[in-house]
């Protein structure tokens, strides 16, 4: 597969749907797995993403942020927004990577600006987004799409703090089911609902502190206009080049949460409002979606291990591990992950009469403790893969 395929029309817009105020929500969003030598069983891990939110102020990890509108003028629009990143090296999660707010460009090939910078453009989907910043924060796609490059660097506190300094990556096709572009948008009201764009896999190669890298990336550029609720979300790469992935948002009393402290004794009876998984199977050529999902978080037993890296998060909290069903009339995966880090953000937003609404999200670099996967034609076990990576997401609070 030489270039990403699928429909990249809107990749660079944030216009699909008309703003909501305190409520639209945009993001450009990496996520890059990368093998762990000192530990096989864990994943190297760099987030990344580029925001903006239609607000007249939100607080983002207790920093503040003054929203504005999004102006467009030939093929670029200028936002005001925020950059954020976490790269977990194996052993320590360095939390923020950076945070940042900037004025940014979000550039299609064949404006002005692109092909003063890059040559004439195709306008084929190819484009950047470029934060005003001393340091390069970019990412962007070719304007043949054979290729994206990201890069990133780490904030002075994060260097201080032992973190790698500079990223450097490409970022290329791994096969048709994972990188095609898929395209979902759905309204719950007139006004109201989600436009996402989804890169389900992609090959990365480049340079961490100039030592070479080789793994695996998911992207989403993501338009939320819709009070944020809890949910949980995951994904699995397979060495083959399967993905799998589960979503859940649901009703809890988690809802009522304002912290960001974990295991809670509101967040256990838990009303899903939508089950849903994809199931991308390279052994099989087929692409497999469930709309029956059951995910429980599992809280660890046993002793903390003083030696291990892996148990507690930076906070001192136990680690979770998640329990995964997903099935259809023909396919039943079960997956037991186990979280070897946590990165959190915390939002917190006004509302009215000095009120506040608040969102905690995390993210969770896995280990794959069980698997199986049963077909009409056989059952597969993790032994049957050369590695498995994945990352999890768990979200409680209300932010509108």
């Amino acid at each position: 597969m030489r270039r990403f395929e699928g429909d990249l029309s809107s990749l660079w817009r944030l216009d699909s749907l008309p703003p909501l105020s305190r409520l639209s929500w945009h993001w450009w969003w990496w996520l890059v797995m990368l093998p762990c030598e000192r530990h096989p069983e864990r994943s190297r891990q760099l987030m990344i993403l580029w925001s903006t939110k239609d607000t007249a102020h939100i607080e983002v990890n207790g920093r503040p942020w003054v929203g504005g509108r999004i102006r467009v003028e030939d093929d670029t629009q200028t936002l005001s927004g925020m950059v954020a990143s976490w790269w977990y090296d194996g052993e320590t999660m360095h939390e923020p990577l950076e945070l940042q707010t900037a004025r940014m460009v979000a550039i299609e090939d064949g404006s002005a600006i692109w092909n003063e910078a890059r040559g004439a453009g195709m306008r084929s989907g190819g484009g950047a987004v470029v934060p005003l910043l001393e340091a390069d924060h970019s990412m962007g796609l070719e304007a043949d799409r054979s290729a994206f490059w990201l890069r990133t660097k780490a904030s002075p506190e994060a260097l201080a703090r032992g973190a790698a300094a500079d990223f450097d990556l490409r970022i290329e096709p791994w096969n048709p089911a994972l990188s095609t572009a898929t395209h979902s948008q759905d309204m719950f009201t007139g006004s109201m609902g989600f436009d996402i764009l989804r890169l389900h896999g992609a090959r990365v190669t480049g340079s961490i502190d100039g030592e070479p890298v080789d793994g695996s990336a998911y992207f989403q550029k993501v338009t939320i206009q819709a009070p944020s609720i809890p949910w949980f979300w995951g994904l699995l790469h397979f060495n083959d080049g399967s993905y799998l992935d589960w979503f859940m948002p649901h009703v809890s009393l988690s809802m009522t949460a304002h912290d960001d402290r974990p295991w809670k004794r509101r967040d256990r009876l838990r009303i899903p409002l939508r089950n849903s998984g994809l199931f991308h199977d390279a052994r099989r050529q087929r692409s497999e979606r469930f709309e029956r999902c059951e995910v429980t978080l599992l809280h660890p037993d046993g002793e903390i291990d003083e030696d291990r890296t892996d148990q507690l998060d930076r906070y001192g909290h136990r680690l979770p591990s998640f329990h995964i069903r997903l099935w259809n009339g023909r396919t039943q995966i079960a997956v037991v992950v186990r979280a070897t880090s946590r990165a959190r953000w915390t939002f917190d937003q006004p509302t009215r009469a000095g009120l506040h609404s608040h969102l905690t999200y995390n993210e969770y670099p896995l280990t794959v403790e069980a698997l199986t996967i049963l077909d009409e034609v056989e059952i597969r076990k993790a032994s049957d893969y050369d590695w498995i990576r994945g990352n999890a997401e768990h979200a409680w609070g209300l932010l509108h």
